[in-house]
């Protein structure tokens, strides 16, 4: 679940199956005791067919949650960003970064500090599009060091500057769950 809308959906098969939870957060749910093996399959159908699935095994979840501290943080959060991702994501797992960042990129196909940067490119593409700040404040916002370096960045991942995506009719935008 990468959206306030996701976890919205969650929560509607949770009730319309009547399977107890106390929070559904990004990423996780809570539920009040464990399900039978019918209400599990149902569930399981019923989160396949909105476009969601079952994480069962540890390592599934550590990523699952390393996606959602970076998705939270970066385009649902106005903390602060100026952050060490390596200090967050091992504090927060409690688990040693290097172990983290290996099962990600093992997993994944693409390092962490990819996906980190991928999001805060789309992060980036929103707030051009929402064109309520300049590319000045959106580099400050997003905490990179200079505009040059985030259009920098951006062209290595977009193949176009933030001026050229501003002006061009497709926006090029991808859901969060598709990055």
């Amino acid at each position: 679940m990468v959206c306030p809308r996701c976890i919205s959906a969650v929560s509607n098969i949770l009730e319309e199956l009547n399977i107890p939870y106390s929070t559904v957060k990004l990423g996780e749910v809570k539920l009040v005791s464990k399900p039978n093996e019918t209400h599990k399959e149902a569930l399981s159908q019923k989160l396949r067919d909105a476009g969601f699935s079952l994480i069962n095994n540890r390592k599934s979840q550590l990523i699952e949650q390393m996606k959602n501290l970076v998705v939270n943080r970066i385009h649902h959060s106005n903390e602060e960003t100026d952050i060490v991702w390596a200090d967050v994501i091992s504090n927060e797992l409690n688990l040693d970064y290097k172990y983290l960042s290996s099962l990600f990129s093992s997993v994944e196909s693409i390092t962490f500090e990819e996906y980190i940067i991928n999001q805060k490119i789309e992060r980036v593409k929103e707030l051009i599009v929402y064109d309520e700040l300049t590319l000045s404040e959106i580099a400050y916002k997003l905490n990179y060091s200079s505009v040059a370096y985030l259009s920098n960045q951006f062209k290595k991942v977009t193949g176009m500057t933030p001026t050229h995506f501003k002006k061009s009719i497709d926006r090029n935008r991808k859901s969060l769950d598709e990055i």
